[in-house]
């Protein structure tokens, strides 16, 4: 039997216990919070997070990490990317040389400007790093609906590998080698999303939304190929795929967050209200630096962050874009 463990037990990292449980594969989930492992335990469900998926009798949960690493056959490291560098910290003397971690965060570091993947790559040199990346909701995952996602490594034989292992009737697993180009559409799209939020919280309409999700992934792919990645990726599952539902379902913890903003609340009690780590706020710098770095213009992005962290109203940032100056669309 497969084994592997699920470092972090937020939604998306129950979502995917949930599912590879259900594909055979023996799952030990891992927590620092002995209250959130103590309630898993009891109840197999968390209420909180993702409500209504109830995970199997068999699956184990732990606060000792070591048990959660040493002799997986594969990690999922789920832990929101505010902790990805320190999380993989600790996890460094658990891994053994040519271990698999699926990262499965989305965001940019913004001192630094790396990628999930390279923060992993950087503190655990001997792992194999993969990312999963697509249009996938936690809540829609762990309910069973349909659902098609992205397995990306440097090494296809180990995408593949994990293609294997995660796909199954409801889960359509595609590979691919562009990991880089993968995460900055999952981490950007979800600046775009508080942009989404933002308009849908000053009453803007659907010819709004249109263009936003339209000119945003303009955007990352912009910088994506700048930075060397190939165009194809952003038109794509990890790239309009996952900027499409990010933009527009409520699921969106970056939508939700931008409407509320949008309404007049601040970055911080939008977060609060929320109650989950809005990713696009942290990678809504990183997204700026990236810019100024390889001489790319992010007009969205640009304005998000001036909403963000520079007390600028929503609406005055929709004004600014709407009035730029004159140009072909290209």
């Amino acid at each position: 039997m497969i084994k592997a463990g699920i470092i972090g037990a937020g939604s998306w990292g129950c979502a995917l216990g949930w599912l590879l449980a259900g594909n055979g594969v023996k799952v030990t989930m891992w927590s620092a919070l002995e209250q959130e492992i103590e309630m898993l335990s009891r109840e197999h469900e968390h209420k909180d997070k993702l409500p209504g998926t109830i995970l199997p009798d068999d699956m184990e949960f732990t606060t000792d990490l070591a048990y959660a690493i040493e002799g997986m056959d594969f990690l999922v490291l789920a832990v929101p990317s505010p902790f990805t560098r320190s999380t993989a910290a600790k996890m460094k003397e658990y891994i053994a040389p040519g271990q698999i971690i699926v990262n499965v965060a989305k965001g940019v570091e913004e001192n630094t400007l790396m990628t999930l993947s390279e923060i992993i790559e950087e503190e655990i040199p001997q792992a194999v790093v993969a990312v999963l990346c697509g249009p996938t909701h936690a809540e829609e995952v762990g309910r069973a609906m349909p659902t098609s996602i992205v397995v990306g490594c440097k090494d296809h034989e180990v995408a593949k590998h994990l293609q294997d292992i995660f796909m199954n009737p409801v889960f359509r697993v595609y590979t691919g080698t562009d990991v880089l180009g993968m995460e900055l559409g999952a981490a950007l799209k979800n600046v775009i999303a508080l942009a989404a939020g933002m308009a849908d919280g000053i009453g803007c309409g659907d010819n709004a939304k249109a263009a936003l999700i339209t000119r945003g992934i303009h955007e990352i792919s912009a910088l994506g190929t700048a930075m060397g990645c190939s165009s194809d990726t952003f038109y794509g599952l990890t790239g309009i795929g996952d900027l499409i539902v990010t933009c527009a379902s409520m699921h969106s913890r970056n939508r939700r967050a931008g409407i509320l903003i949008g309404k007049g609340a601040t970055m911080q009690e939008a977060m609060d209200e929320v109650k989950m780590v809005v990713e696009g706020v942290y990678s809504a710098k990183a997204g700026l630096g990236l810019a100024k770095k390889y001489g790319v213009s992010l007009p969205i992005i640009e304005q998000v962050n001036l909403v963000l962290f520079e007390n600028k109203s929503a609406k005055q940032a929709m004004d600014d874009l709407m009035m730029r100056d004159k140009k072909q669309e290209k």
